[in-house]
């Protein structure tokens, strides 16, 4: 069924490496970003960026990729959507 509310789930597994996936929830059309940054607040990867309908989701993240090349440490991902916007920290221990 459509979810009732949008949600961001903790990534699992957490820490993670060297991938991790992303789910989230929502409830009716829409726009959503979903991108991942550093402690310090530096944009590191954008995984979604798209109009997406209602439902759940499920995204990798892979610390490998050619364009993430990250290193050890705490990252934040953030999910936005019209008013919601919601954050969760994860650790990727190398």
């Amino acid at each position: 069924g459509v979810p009732s509310k949008f949600s961001l789930s903790q990534n699992y597994p957490n820490p993670f490496n060297p991938s991790t996936k992303l789910n989230y929830e929502i409830p009716y059309d829409a726009n959503v970003s979903l991108k991942v940054y550093d402690i310090s607040g530096k944009e590191v990867m954008t995984l979604v960026n798209d109009f997406q309908k209602a439902g759940s989701y499920s995204v990798n993240f892979n610390s490998l990729s050619q364009t993430a090349g990250i290193s050890s440490g705490v990252y934040v991902y953030r999910i936005t959507s019209g008013d919601f916007s919601q954050s969760r920290k994860m650790i990727l221990a190398k």
